[in-house]
């Protein structure tokens, strides 16, 4: 048998194949049906490696140390079927079981390994975006993959579109906005659903500070998001941080109730914790209360979850952000619990990103604690001098900016003016003129006076 794309798949049911090619559309397009198609599939044959490679994955895309057990079982399911399967099938497999140990530097290999065979194998060459955003931060390489496949495309095929909102957010994170709203914008021509298209011309229009456009950009596509997943809540948050920026500051508590984190969705309700959406909360709410907005009570809520995932570091980039929220509620004792969990994984898991914990996380974790607890000097001397390597945790410019915001703010209340300064300055040099955000704009007056 044969996918959409020409790749063999060792199964004897054409009802499995086509539950393959369903459940790959629907990942790229972030619908909610990808788990019901990946079903069907190990329905029509519970055998078929590719069918339990790929229910293994969008488990994995979970993030959560609690669904390991269940990978596991896909994993088995999987090898016991590998004889017979092709390459491109076990290499899927290897890919999975070292992703499932945090080996994610293997995990890459392995992905990138089908994609030189197989350039038009969409689940390897997404799964390895996912990977080079989530595990490494690094840019460069995530665009050179995404590459590397495009060249290898026509542009007549399937799935061509999706390629191109790839190619549009590695652009955006390698600092090339011209190119990344050029190609996303020909993502969506193709495909108006393109969600990932949508987020990187959206992201486009964060680092260009085109706040009022960026706001309405993401407005218009809310159809778009109508049988999403979680991703349309971080498209929230993408027009929630434009509103901020645009002075619209009380709209903002607005959005993050009903668009942020929208408590009675039944997606919210279905996966609490999931781990973009506590980024997302727990960032728009960090960077409310640094322009001095009252957030009440809505911390609450995400520290309740924090405790709960204390030692789960599938996502580093989610850890510090667990911090915000036990240290905004004052869990301190639970603080210490995070910060002894993160040492112990970093000393004894063997993942590929461990020392990455030691060097960069625990810092950041270590930074926001001080931060809340205004012990500012702490806070500063925390990350300050590893704060280069902040892109090691993962997510975008964006994203991250987050920790640079609260050193900033530790920078400021502490008097340390020649740190501050430098930290604007190294955030000015990353951003077009005049388009630094609110906080940061705070921090050049005060150095002008």
């Amino acid at each position: 048998m044969r996918d959409a794309l020409g790749h063999e798949v060792t199964t004897s049911s054409r009802d499995c194949v086509a539950a393959l090619d369903a459940t790959q559309e629907s990942y790229l397009g972030f619908r909610v049906d990808a788990a019901q198609h990946v079903n069907a599939a190990l329905k029509a044959d519970p055998a078929c490696v590719m069918a339990n490679c790929l229910k293994g994955c969008l488990t994995m895309l979970l993030s959560n140390a609690g669904v390991l057990g269940a990978v596991d079982q896909r994993i088995a399911a999987a090898e016991a079927s590998a004889a017979t399967a092709t390459k491109r099938e076990r290499l899927h497999l290897v890919a999975l079981k070292a992703w499932r140990v945090g080996r994610n530097d293997e995990a890459l290999a392995a992905w990138e390994a089908i994609l030189a065979e197989h350039p038009h194998d969409l689940a390897a060459l997404r799964l390895a975006h996912f990977s080079y955003f989530w595990t490494t931060g690094d840019a460069r390489r995530m665009r050179s993959s995404v590459e590397r496949a495009l060249g290898r495309w026509d542009p007549a095929m399937p799935g061509y579109g999706f390629v191109l909102g790839m190619q549009a957010f590695a652009c955006e994170e390698s600092g090339d906005y011209v190119e990344a709203e050029r190609q996303g914008l020909a993502a969506i021509a193709r495909n108006p659903a393109d969600l990932w298209a949508i987020h990187a011309v959206a992201h486009v229009m964060e680092m260009q500070a085109r706040h009022g456009e960026g706001a309405s950009w993401v407005e218009a596509h809310r159809a778009a998001t109508a049988e999403a997943t979680n991703f349309k809540f971080h498209l929230a948050w993408h027009r929630a941080l434009f509103l901020l920026e645009g002075g619209r500051i009380g709209d903002v508590l607005d959005a993050y109730d009903r668009e942020v984190r929208d408590l009675g969705s039944p997606l919210v309700a279905g996966q609490p914790d999931l781990y973009i959406d506590v980024q997302n909360a727990a960032a728009l709410l960090m960077r409310l209360e640094l322009l001095d907005v009252p957030v009440g009570d809505r911390w609450t809520e995400l520290a309740d979850k924090a405790e709960k995932r204390i030692g789960d570091h599938v996502v580093l980039f989610t850890v510090p952000h667990w911090m915000m929220a036990l240290a905004a509620a004052e869990r301190w004792a639970k603080t210490d619990e995070l910060l002894a969990a993160m040492r112990d994984h970093a000393a004894r898991s063997g993942a590929s990103e461990a020392d990455v914990v030691a060097r960069v996380a625990i810092p950041a974790a270590e930074c926001v604690r001080a931060h809340r607890r205004r012990e500012w000097d702490r806070a500063l001397s925390s990350l300050f001098p590893v704060r280069h390597e902040i892109v090691r945790l993962g997510g975008s410019h964006a994203q991250r900016d987050i920790l640079w915001q609260v050193m900033a703010d530790a920078a400021a209340h502490g008097g340390h003016m020649r740190e501050l300064r430098q930290l604007v300055d190294e955030v000015t040099r990353s951003r077009p003129p005049r388009s630094l955000p609110t906080l940061y704009r705070r921090a050049g007056q005060l150095l002008a006076t």
